[in-house]
């Protein structure tokens, strides 16, 4: 249906790489304060902004798309933070120099959409507490037809490269195409890219586990005792964000699993979360599934309420890891 050069493809490629780049910037002029302050302020502003930038290139390039995106304007107008709309509008005024408050609030809700036949998902900041401390953070973006994953584009602004956890550098942006494959390229430009594949191994000892910084979104308990049937030893890594699923499908590591939370047995993961990820992986040659092994479902609304949890793998381990999920 779509190809590298789509219009659809260059736009997310295009205006992913611009919100990454706008969130690198809020980051990296607020993000010393709030550590001093213990204040979630830049992450704030960066979420809201960046949903409010991409509503607005949306609309003026595919005006009948619905957006389904994280954040609306009501925690905004609750808060009656001066500071955090005076910096929102700032951010705003570099790209629509006339744009006023009203209109920002108005953008961001253009995220209110509900899942249609074609429709874009956008999560602006994953990884906020990796934000808040300097870490892993991205910016996902995909297009959802007919129920299928079609485009992906995640951009990391800390990722230095797609194999690599380390922080700094100009940051990654990764893009897949359902039938084209799945790519990276550093974020300030895509003429240089390289095709991402998942790794090789197919000794599930030797595998390497990826891991949520946070326990708060999954059950760790189960995740141990998962590594310890499962025999593995590698140390896990550890980090937050969409850019977990970037190092599976570049290969540097080989299993991720969201089991539901303990503390909240009803939780059903939300699309923006892993849409554009899961087209990467499968793009790269991996398999994403639920903890059951059901494929995930893009079209109960903007959750995945007919999922139980995610697993995301090399492909190689796949039915070895459900195996050992039914006795844990």
């Amino acid at each position: 249906m779509f190809n590298l050069d789509s219009p659809e493809v260059q736009f997310a490629i295009d205006v992913v790489r611009l919100a990454a780049r706008l969130a690198q910037k809020i980051r990296n002029e607020m993000g010393k304060i709030a550590i001093s302050k213990i204040d979630r302020s830049p992450v704030t502003v960066a979420d809201f902004t960046v949903q409010a930038l991409i509503a607005y290139f949306l609309k003026k390039k595919f005006p009948n798309d619905p957006l389904v995106g994280e954040e609306d304007s009501d925690v905004l107008m609750k808060s009656g933070d001066e500071t955090v709309l005076a910096r929102i509008l700032e951010y705003m005024q570099l790209y629509i120099p006339q744009v006023d408050l009203t209109q920002v609030f108005d953008l961001i809700d253009i995220g209110k959409g509900e899942p249609a036949n074609r429709y874009w998902t956008l999560d602006p900041i994953d990884g906020t507490k990796g934000f808040i401390r300097g870490q892993q953070y991205a910016v996902g973006l995909a297009l959802i037809v007919d129920g299928k994953i079609e485009i992906g584009v995640i951009g990391c602004p800390n990722l230095k490269e797609a194999k690599y956890d380390d922080i700094g550098g100009i940051g990654s942006l990764v893009f897949a195409v359902r039938g084209a494959g799945a790519w990276y390229s550093a974020l300030n430009q895509v003429e240089e890219k390289h095709l991402l594949k998942v790794s090789d191994r197919i000794k599930l000892e030797e595998a390497v586990l990826l891991r949520s910084l946070e326990d708060s979104h999954t059950n760790s308990e189960k995740t141990e005792q998962l590594m310890q049937s499962a025999g593995i030893t590698n140390p896990p890594i550890l980090m937050d964000s969409l850019a977990k699923y970037v190092l599976l499908a570049a290969g540097r590591g080989d299993i991720f699993i969201r089991f539901v939370p303990r503390s909240n047995p009803d939780y059903a993961e939300k699309i923006w979360d892993h849409a554009a990820s899961v087209l990467m992986v499968e793009e790269a040659g991996g398999k994403v599934t639920d903890i059951e092994g059901k494929a995930l479902d893009f079209t109960a609304g903007r959750t995945l309420c007919r999922n139980k949890g995610i697993l995301v793998t090399n492909q190689h381990f796949h039915e070895e890891i459900l195996n050992l999920l039914k006795q844990i």
